[in-house]
């Protein structure tokens, strides 16, 4: 589609939102009103919507949570009328966050390294040369709020560049507090004339993008560094809706950066490949099958019983499986606590003294970064465990061949 085809389509979309009632301009995106302008949908009055934001008790402590029912269309892009994002680096959380936005009908600049690879990439997202997709010094120029989405060693890298462009009148936001938790290694240091805000979804960009298509919304964290105007977290809000979030939750940048920190490292990510590993070693020295020893640990495990405890909970999971099995599953509980406490206690210390911090920024700087990586993930990938796995996962009746 041409770039004005294009725009004529996102001006179209943003008249039909605007004109729907309120109660109907609350769709997560613009995708919908697309809709509406393919089928030549009849505007009706306007209406009032309802406020979304609300004090909820989460096990006995009182929090506020704040859901894009607050933000419909109309009022999300007239926020933003006089605004352009400025999204620097175009990795997972770029791709997700500027597509969302740009389909929300914000004004949205992608600012990349020119002819590398996330500028190919941003090309074929339809971001245009010369028009939305910049250098990145001329995209900082260009924009009032920057989104600085590189990596955590890129920003340490690149911020002696960056940081005299991030001018009075602009405001600086981060989807990790990483860099500005960790100022001592990462040498990040905000402009004291700027607003410092956070939003962090909690998952992958491709997430954040997969569950805004479907009209869902990912739960994002939401914090806030520096407030120069007095509207920063007003503007961290409505910029979490705008990037695809469904409900927000207040923390601090220190707060997210541990917790997530510790988060990807624990139950996440490290903690479940050593636990899944641990297990399916033992059922193989004893004697039973590749395919056996998967399915009992990590098939039935994703495709049973994890989306149970996603859906209802963890009691809910319990009830739903045989006495036998629950017995079992309630007598061993304590001891992996017991056995695993100490473990994430040193790893939550681990993160908190910037431990964890040195190690990234080391390994992520290398000039050999991306052979290691791919040496270790290799290593990973021809592990029995996972070997096994790629035959049962092209077994299920929903499989699509890996990589689509």
């Amino acid at each position: 589609m041409s770039s004005l085809a294009s725009r004529s389509l996102r001006q179209a979309a943003r008249t039909a939102v605007r004109a729907l009632p309120k109660a109907q301009a609350a769709p997560f995106s613009l995708l919908a009103a697309r809709a509406a302008v393919a089928s030549r949908a009849t505007p009706t009055p306007s209406t009032t919507f309802t406020r979304g934001v609300k004090t909820l008790d989460f096990a006995g402590e009182k929090e506020v949570v704040y859901e894009r029912s607050d933000w419909p269309l109309p009022k999300l892009q007239e926020y933003f009328k006089n605004d352009t994002l400025a999204l620097i680096g175009y990795g997972s959380q770029g791709h997700g966050q500027g597509l969302n936005a740009r389909d929300n009908g914000l004004n949205v600049i992608v600012g990349v390294r020119k002819d590398g690879e996330s500028w190919r990439q941003a090309m074929e997202d339809g971001w245009v040369p010369g028009e939305t997709l910049f250098p990145i010094e001329e995209a900082i120029n260009r924009g009032t709020i920057i989104m600085n989405l590189l990596s955590d060693a890129a920003q340490s890298m690149t911020w002696p560049e960056i940081s005299p462009l991030i001018t009075k009148g602009k405001t600086l936001y981060f989807s990790h507090g990483f860099s500005v938790v960790f100022k001592e290694d990462t040498k990040v240091i905000p402009p004291t004339d700027v607003d410092v805000i956070l939003v962090a979804p909690k998952g992958s960009g491709r997430t954040v993008r997969t569950l805004f298509k479907e009209g869902r919304g990912i739960n994002s964290s939401i914090a806030i560094f520096q407030d120069v105007t007095g509207q920063a977290k007003e503007k961290a809000i409505a910029l979490g809706v705008g990037i695809g979030s469904g409900y927000m939750y207040e923390t601090t940048f220190e707060k997210e950066v541990y917790s997530d920190l510790y988060g990807e490292r624990g139950v996440l990510m490290g903690g479940i490949q050593g636990m899944f590993l641990a297990q399916y070693k033992v059922l193989r020295a004893n004697g039973h099958s590749p395919s056996e020893a998967f399915n009992e640990t990590v098939e039935e495990a994703t495709q049973s019983l994890f989306p149970l405890i996603g859906q209802y909970g963890m009691d809910y999971m319990y009830g739903a499986c045989s006495t036998t099995a629950r017995r079992g599953a309630l007598d061993w509980a304590p001891v992996f606590e017991k056995a695993n406490l100490p473990v994430f206690e040193k790893l939550y210390q681990s993160v908190k003294d910037g431990t964890e911090t040195r190690k990234s920024l080391e390994f992520n700087s290398r000039k050999t970064y991306r052979e290691d990586l791919a040496k270790e993930l290799e290593e990973i990938n021809n592990q029995e465990i996972w070997r096994a796995g790629k035959t049962v996962r092209s077994l299920r009746p929903d499989h699509k061949e890996e990589g689509q």
